[in-house]
């Protein structure tokens, strides 16, 4: 197992579908610690990084399979305005805030099993808990279809004017063996992508792909472009956001896609947020994960569905406002769909 359920710890759910494969995911963090996937030669194989116990997860610094936010990736000085009134919230990240401070990362949901192959996750977050304003309430489902689709439906409320931005920190590696994901082919429908500082804050305006190595519109190799250029060279690889095509994501087509080593599994993305995070698990070193392994750099790639960062302090931002006011419900979803292109 790649979670030990021995552990009581923290409470574990496992999702299954007729087709044999099977996701475990843990109430602290609403993490998704193990998907498995059954392949047309009875393999059933192992596709998210994550760890062997509860204790290895308080060890690792990488948000393996973790639920972030209450704002995903990070708020500039770890703070923002509204309506005149200056909001402080905590730093965890030198002086800026990084997914929430870990609020909802670290802390236990409720969780509620509603089918063999469905769980429920809800949690609270109060009026100034990370200096964010107004109470929370919070939701996520994971559902794991037929079609070997793990979909993700988060759904939030507030009682005062907030910034939210939930997403998955999953870490994809859908190779047999252990290695690293940069012999994966990797596609992303996007034309622009944000450059960042060394310490992952926005320095600019939204930069077109087009010729550099940020371009992923046509499937590559990660490592093709690795580390090529200047950005990239400051955070050790992509950890950048890119600006999805509107018109993809309206018409819900695949985001994003990556293709195992030898073909033999794929995955695709789809969501109806506008932006996404690529992070080639570029500090991963060090981190424990399944089977006593423990984890080298570019060991998996995330993929995270999310408005761009520092939305807050960003009104210029070409996408729609990340501000939940009271009486409306933030409603979105990810969809990871597993297939094999050549079964």
């Amino acid at each position: 197992m790649p979670f030990a359920q021995q552990d009581k710890k923290v409470q574990t759910f496992t999702l299954r579908n007729a087709k044999g494969s099977e996701a475990t995911v843990l109430a602290w963090g609403a993490t998704l610690a193990s998907l498995k996937i059954k392949l047309s030669s009875g393999e059933l194989r192992e596709v998210v990084l994550g760890c062997d116990s509860f204790e290895d997860y308080l060890k690792q610094d990488a948000y393996l399979g973790a639920t972030v936010g209450r704002y995903a990736n990070r708020i500039k000085q770890a703070r923002f305005e509204y309506q005149g009134q200056v909001y402080a919230l905590s730093a965890n990240q030198d002086e800026h805030q990084l997914h929430g401070a870990n609020d909802f990362s670290h802390r236990d949901w409720q969780g509620e099993q509603l089918a063999d192959n469905k769980v429920r996750f809800t949690i609270s977050s109060a009026d100034g808990e990370c200096g964010f304003p107004g109470n929370m309430q919070a939701q996520l489902e994971y559902t794991l279809d037929e079609d070997n689709q793990l979909v993700l439906d988060y759904s939030a409320t507030v009682d005062k004017a907030c910034p939210v931005n939930l997403t998955d920190h999953s870490y994809f590696n859908l190779n047999a063996a252990s290695s690293t994901v940069l012999q994966h082919h990797l596609y992303i429908a996007a034309d622009h992508y944000l450059p960042v500082a060394a310490d992952g804050i926005p320095v600019d305006g939204l930069k077109p792909v087009e010729g550099t190595g940020f371009d992923f519109r046509q499937a590559k190799l990660i490592a093709k472009d690795l580390k090529k250029d200047p950005d990239q060279q400051l955070v050790g690889g992509y950890d950048h956001s890119y600006l999805l095509q509107e018109q993809v994501v309206s018409e819900g087509k695949p985001v994003a896609r990556i293709i195992a080593d030898d073909s033999s599994l794929a995955m695709e993305v789809y969501t109806n947020k506008p932006a996404i995070q690529l992070y080639t698990g570029n500090f991963l070193t060090g981190n424990p994960g399944h089977n006593g392994e423990v984890y080298q750099a570019h060991s998996g790639v995330a993929l995270e569905t999310q408005f761009l960062p520092d939305s807050p302090n960003r009104p210029d931002w070409p996408h729609q406002s990340c501000w939940l006011k009271p009486g409306e419900r933030y409603q979105y979803q990810t969809c990871y769909r597993l297939y094999q292109p050549t079964a």
